[in-house]
């Protein structure tokens, strides 16, 4: 039973455009829509991720996914909401991200489940044989230059400068919407709010060119309540991939929403029901300090981005951060989620041969090497059983050696639950 894929989209706050005839279109059974993603990255960020939730809810509806990954529009730059003209990518770079995309995109997408099964197809399997003379012959003569003008995408970049590369996008991005009409009998193209004008050249293109009909459907792009940019940190995008941004660090992005972000971001990126929502919004007001949407949100995107293992470590680690774990917690993490959690907490460097020999706790703690203002006030915290090496108390008599050491490399110095101080050891 396909249900009803747009009222899903409705109440989780997620179409901005809608082409009239759409919803009575997918409602009479199966149909089949596509996304196109973007493979300038060998990463999709969680800017992409409002995409990969609607062609899930476009699956779950009982509709059959597509997603294109460019491979030639790739090689040519999309102007929508750009300013300047990027740079083009090799062939071989593309194919390499195309790739990683795919990987990524399994994670979400079921690509065997039957008629329904998503499927991911690359523009540049039906471009890379038509020759320039072909497109301006079959495809240009369809689309007057005054419609293309016409489109807020060219229009905002009149007074740069915009080349005619760019300037052609709109139709090369039209003629995949033909294709996969005529190929793969797609009726909706689905994407964000800045590709409207794209997509209405694709079902323009349809009509005068094939005399059929197709629709189009675009979500809101997500802003975040303090005006600033969704899905940025001060170290730039937040990707999907865990080598680029750490289990960690994603875990953290959403853990450290608002509340009004958080009730905007838990319809948009959970599978979450609408009466589940709705408890989860009012337990949370009932007790806002408990930041029970934060968790569910983070705990519901990590574990479907990141898996399992890597949730119970960005928890772990989490937890770390707050003061609630133990030396086999700070064991238990990467390097890379290491220097994440403790970011910013001031450290000294002392040498390997110093730890070989049993570094002293005195001596790690004193004004050497900075965490402490003296000996004295080292001997007086130590006997106030208030130091701690790597999350364990220690006393006057402890000495810091290889087997204390975090991936072979740091020692985690506290003193009470707030303040610590990272040795590195070289």
């Amino acid at each position: 039973m396909v249900k009803n894929f747009i009222e899903e989209l409705k109440w989780r706050g997620m179409i901005h455009d809608i082409m009239p005839g759409t919803e009575e279109a997918l409602n009479k059974g199966m149909s089949a829509g596509y996304i196109g993603f973007d493979p300038t990255a060998d990463s999709l960020h969680i800017g992409s991720l409002v995409q990969i939730m609607i062609l899930v809810h476009f699956q779950r509806a009982g509709h059959k996914p597509f997603a294109l990954v460019g491979g030639a529009t790739g090689m040519v730059g999309d102007p929508s909401g750009k300013s300047q003209e990027r740079n083009l990518l090799d062939e071989e770079t593309l194919n390499h991200n195309v790739a990683c995309v795919h990987k990524q995109l399994e994670k979400f997408l079921d690509f065997d489940c039957g008629a329904n099964s998503a499927e991911m197809v690359n523009n540049y399997d039906w471009f890379k044989d038509m020759t320039f003379l072909d497109f301006i012959r079959d495809v240009g003569k369809h689309i007057s230059v005054n419609y293309m003008m016409a489109k807020d995408s060219v229009k905002s970049r009149l007074d740069t400068g915009m080349s005619f590369t760019e300037f052609s996008y709109q139709l090369v991005q039209g003629y995949d919407f033909y294709y996969l009409n005529k190929h793969k009998d797609c009726v909706v193209q689905l994407g964000g709010s800045d590709q409207w004008g794209n997509i209405v050249t694709g079902t323009e293109l349809i009509r005068r060119k094939g005399g059929g009909e197709a629709f189009a459907v675009t979500t809101p792009l997500i802003k975040k309540a303090d005006g600033t940019k969704f899905g940025k940190t001060e170290s730039g995008n937040v990707w999907l991939d865990p080598e680029k941004t750490s289990p960690y660090q994603f875990y953290q992005y959403w853990l450290n929403a608002t509340d009004e972000d958080a009730e905007n971001y838990i319809k948009i990126f959970t599978l979450l029901n609408k009466d589940e929502i709705e408890n989860l919004i009012e337990q949370h007001k009932e007790a806002p300090h408990m930041r029970l949407l934060q968790k569910s949100l983070a705990e519901d995107i990590t574990m479907r981005v990141h898996g399992e293992e890597a949730l119970t470590t960005a928890i772990a680690a989490s937890n770390i951060l707050f003061g609630k774990s133990t030396e086999d917690d700070l064991r238990s993490l990467s390097e890379s989620d290491f220097l994440a959690v403790f970011d910013g907490v001031p450290q000294a460097t002392v040498s390997r041969g110093e730890v070989e020999e049993g570094l002293g706790i005195i001596d790690a703690l004193s004004a050497r090497t900075g965490f402490l203002s003296s000996n004295g006030e080292a001997r007086r915290e130590l006997k106030g059983n208030a130091i701690s090496v790597n999350k364990t108390k220690v006393n006057d008599q402890f000495r810091i050696t290889p087997e204390s050491l975090i991936n072979d490399k740091y020692v985690l110095l506290g003193k009470g639950k707030k303040n610590n101080y990272i040795l590195i050891v070289e």
